[in-house]
């Protein structure tokens, strides 16, 4: 049975399903879901990440982690760790820089549900030491350094409709045989009670519940040991409007089409992730445009130094890759950074308070 076949007996058995639990199934389903079948990256798959642009990207946060660690005096025993670390290039990349730093040894962990994609970053990595874990939690009791580059953008999300003080959950349901998104009842909803002061009626909100659960057990982790993470996505402090959306072979299709063949992915809200970070005892720094954040840790002097060894179509690519990392028209402002570190502690480079 194809999983679009399994979602219409769901929904015919027991109703229209949420957006969070659509995204799941379409993702994460041991048999047909999305990261459980494929390697979505790259010019082959259905998108490029940054570090499959070029190296530089990586190579800027090996530094600035490295940097993080000497500034909270160097600890002995520490913890490197990528959540959803896709190919395993970035942490590539990452180690690499850090050789600059030969003292700064750590213990390096992947947190990865794809047994899949666990195979792929084994082939990247074969020649680091590399641990998997499956949480947060499974993580080491030890200073924590984590980077998470469009981690957040996939984790399923709730959509709902506001309906004067209330909201209207935005569900899945099925309408002359094909997938269609229609209303829930209208409802309070607590956790939007701050949304009733910047929407009107008809206004779309997405919640995103694991990107809070998650990013309170990193922050917890980092305020009772030490270290900080660095968070990279596309969105904004807060969300506002219908984010979601699917991309596949580099282009947009219907989110509703052929569940499980196409990336799902929404705009992070990072006013959820500041506050998430807050209650769990860590702080967090300003939103920053990734563009600025990479200018700020010397990206263009390392385009500059590669650059002496290139020529013609090579040169003109490194060019190219430098741009679409740091242009405001391109990934420059669309993807933000935020970090988290422990309080009365200084913000990993390229980050501010």
């Amino acid at each position: 049975m194809s999983l679009l076949a399994q979602l219409k007996a769901r929904i015919a058995a027991d109703g229209p399903i949420s957006v969070a639990d659509y995204m799941s199934e379409c993702l994460l389903h041991p048999d047909y879901g999305y990261y459980a079948t494929r390697d979505p990256f790259g010019q082959l798959g259905d998108f490029t990440t940054a570090p499959e642009i070029s190296q530089m990207f990586g190579e800027m946060l090996g530094l600035c982690l490295a940097q993080t660690w000497l500034d909270q005096g160097a600890p002995e025993t520490v913890t490197l760790a990528e959540l959803g670390p896709g190919r395993g290039t970035l942490m590539r990349d990452i180690l690499r820089a850090a050789r600059a730093v030969p003292a700064f040894k750590p213990h390096v962990c992947l947190i990865e549900a794809s047994a899949h994609l666990r195979t792929v970053q084994a082939e990247t990595l074969a020649d680091h030491d590399i641990t998997w874990v499956d949480h947060i939690d499974d993580l080491p009791p030890a200073p924590l350094f984590l980077v998470a580059n469009e981690f957040f953008d996939a984790l399923p999300i709730r959509q709902f409709q506001r309906d004067g003080a209330s909201w209207r959950e935005i569900r899945i349901g099925v309408q002359d045989d094909v997938l269609s998104r229609g209303l829930g009842q209208a409802q309070g909803q607590p956790v939007l009670d701050h949304r009733l002061e910047d929407t009107q009626d008809g206004d779309i909100v997405e919640l995103c519940t694991p990107a809070i659960t998650i990013t309170q057990a990193l922050s917890h982790k980092i305020a009772q040991y030490g270290g900080a993470a660095v968070l990279i996505d596309y969105g904004d402090w807060r969300s506002l409007g219908d984010t979601w959306q699917a991309m596949k072979r580099h282009a947009p299709v219907p989110v509703l089409d052929a569940p499980g063949t196409a990336d799902l992915t929404a705009h992070v809200d990072f006013e959820c992730l500041a506050e998430a970070a807050r209650i769990a005892g860590a702080q967090h720094s300003r939103i920053t445009p990734q563009g600025v954040f990479l200018e700020r840790l010397g990206i263009t002097d390392r385009a500059q130094a590669l650059a002496q060894n290139l020529a013609d179509t090579d040169l003109d690519g490194h060019i190219a890759a430098h741009r679409r990392l740091t242009h405001p028209a391109e990934m420059g402002n669309l993807f933000k950074v935020m970090g988290i570190a422990p309080i009365n502690t200084s913000m990993p480079p390229g980050l501010e308070i």
